[in-house]
């Protein structure tokens, strides 16, 4: 498999614990428009047949060439080919991770205010990281507020891609226009959007070029 590359934009993260009918139905709509990748969110119903669904998402992205990563489980990239892994946290063993699934793959992992996260990105090659919460976030509540000083000292750090994720709304996004950032994560600002091509594309008018 070739190695896909994140672009600039808008990363979507969708969330698997939706009806399936109504995810794969927005899918449908989002797919055709300009969308840099998008993440399977590790919040899986209980009793889900996690690969089935993981394979359906992936048969609609890979037709429209759209990078697919699973966040977390990267023991699915040995079943299924997905284009890579996004982790919440430094892996335990990434060497190990790496020849478990013998091929390229784009690998991705949120950071906070710890420049070490960032470091390590840089150290092994990470495509992208993704800093979360810029805002207060209902889906990112996990997440400690990250500091604007912490993004701009991490251009100097990680030479890929950096997005901003968490309570990023067409309104919070003009908070960040100072800060030199590649995207933007969203979970509901599109999936719960009644139109998501009209929201997917009101975000693209926003986001920093």
């Amino acid at each position: 498999m070739k190695k896909e590359t994140i672009q600039s934009g808008i990363y979507l993260i969708i969330d698997p614990s939706m009806d399936e009918e109504i995810l794969l139905a927005k899918l449908n709509v989002i797919l055709n428009e300009k969308i840099s990748a998008i993440q399977i969110w590790d919040h899986f119903k209980e009793n889900e047949k996690i690969e089935e669904l993981v394979s359906k998402i992936s048969a609609k992205t890979s037709l429209h060439n759209i990078p697919l990563l699973i966040n977390n489980r990267w023991e699915i990239l040995k079943q299924i080919p997905l284009d890579g892994v996004h982790f919440d946290e430094i892996p335990e063993n990434f060497n190990h991770i790496k020849k478990e699934i013998s091929r390229d793959f784009l690998v991705g992992i949120t950071c906070n205010n710890d420049l070490a996260t960032i470091e390590y990105a840089e150290k092994h090659q990470f495509d992208y990281i993704s800093f979360c919460s810029m805002f207060p976030s209902k889906t990112a509540n996990s997440c400690e507020l990250v500091s604007f000083e912490t993004i701009q000292k991490a251009k100097s750090i990680f030479n890929g891609k950096i997005f901003l994720a968490g309570g990023i709304d067409l309104n919070t996004i003009e908070n960040l226009g100072d800060l030199n950032y590649d995207g933007i994560a969203i979970v509901s600002g599109i999936m719960s959007a009644g139109n998501p091509s009209q929201a997917i594309k009101e975000y693209q008018q926003k986001i920093k070029k």
